[in-house]
């Protein structure tokens, strides 16, 4: 079974998300979306596949979202792919796509979701955020 992750490695929740696959068995392909980001059409896919709109993909912690005035209703969702393919940063992340769906990890533990082994065991987020506890409950 194939699953993609859009990942930043600079990115916590990106990691954990990464992590979350792999203790489910799963070796996922990795794209840092900031060095290889996604085309057009994809992104539209992504964003279509989420049912979400290109707004609610928009990053604005840490990007120049505030400057760009992003915030401004005005913008239409074209002109908003456009600033994201422009300026990767902006793509919120990450995104993980698995035959079961495909969602915005955030929190990290949203992954579980779509993942076709979700039983992965204890889970602590490297912050120290238990996910999954001993028991194999689900924490948060």
């Amino acid at each position: 079974m194939t699953i993609t992750i859009y990942h930043n490695p600079a990115c916590s929740t990106s990691r954990n998300t990464l992590a979350i696959i792999r203790q489910s068995g799963e070796e996922p392909r990795v794209i840092e979306y900031l060095k290889t980001p996604p085309s057009r059409q994809r992104l539209v896919e992504l964003i279509d596949a989420m049912a979400m709109t290109p707004r609610q993909l928009l990053r604005e912690k840490g990007t120049p979202y505030a400057e760009l005035g992003l915030g401004d209703p005005e913008w239409s969702d074209d002109e908003i792919l456009d600033f994201m393919l422009a300026r990767p940063i902006l793509i919120n992340r990450p995104i993980v796509v698995s035959p079961l769906g495909v969602v915005l990890a955030r929190p990290s533990e949203k992954v579980l979701d779509i993942l076709p082994n979700p039983e992965i065991g204890p889970f602590t987020k490297e912050d120290g955020e238990v996910v999954i506890d001993a028991s194999g409950k689900r924490v948060v």
